[in-house]
């Protein structure tokens, strides 16, 4: 009895040490040049710059991401101009964000919230987002995005952060958002 009792415990114990083990989910830190900026993304990431407008100007914005099981996951980073308003920056690209992926706005209390983190500037555009929106082909899609800014010398570095999934992606993003660091 004792044996069998002994056997049950390690068969328990290895089989939540493999649950937590996801072939989807392989965590490793990125970088991004000339930032001091860090992430974790759960998947190889594959990356890219393109030029976009940011607050009117065309800024390079460098992008990482990849595919987790059914979701996408990215990080996205510009630095602004010194005197940029970050704020108006982060505001637009919030709106452009949300109409992008079909969410209806304006966005309800429990939709939004602050997001604070050490060393990210406290703007009122610096939010957690959670909000169910549409693809392009009508299928509903989960997202939760972040949206904040971190001061760089004389200048002001933009960074957003998204999963969008075909389920609620809560514990993907906690992780994924929680990773974020200047």
């Amino acid at each position: 009895m004792r044996i069998f009792s002994w056997a049950l415990v390690a068969s328990l114990t290895a089989a939540s040490f493999l649950s937590a083990c996801s072939p989807e989910q392989n965590w490793r830190e990125v970088n991004f040049d000339g930032a001091s900026l860090k992430a974790q993304l759960p998947c190889k990431p594959e990356r890219t710059t393109r030029s976009v407008p940011l607050g009117g100007v065309p800024t390079p914005l460098q992008v990482v991401g990849c595919e987790s099981g059914t979701a996408m996951v990215a990080v996205m980073t510009a630095s602004l101009q010194a005197g940029a308003d970050a704020q108006a920056v982060l505001a637009g690209w919030q709106q452009a964000t949300l109409g992008n992926a079909g969410v209806q706005q304006p966005l309800s209390a429990s939709q939004q919230q602050a997001w604070r983190r050490p060393g990210f500037l406290p703007l009122a555009s610096a939010v957690r987002v959670q909000a169910q929106g549409q693809r392009s082909d009508g299928q509903v899609v989960f997202m939760q995005a972040v949206w904040g800014a971190v001061p760089e010398g004389d200048h002001v570095r933009v960074v957003h952060a998204v999963v969008y999934d075909l389920r609620d992606p809560h514990d993907l993003a906690a992780s994924l958002l929680d990773g974020i660091r200047p």
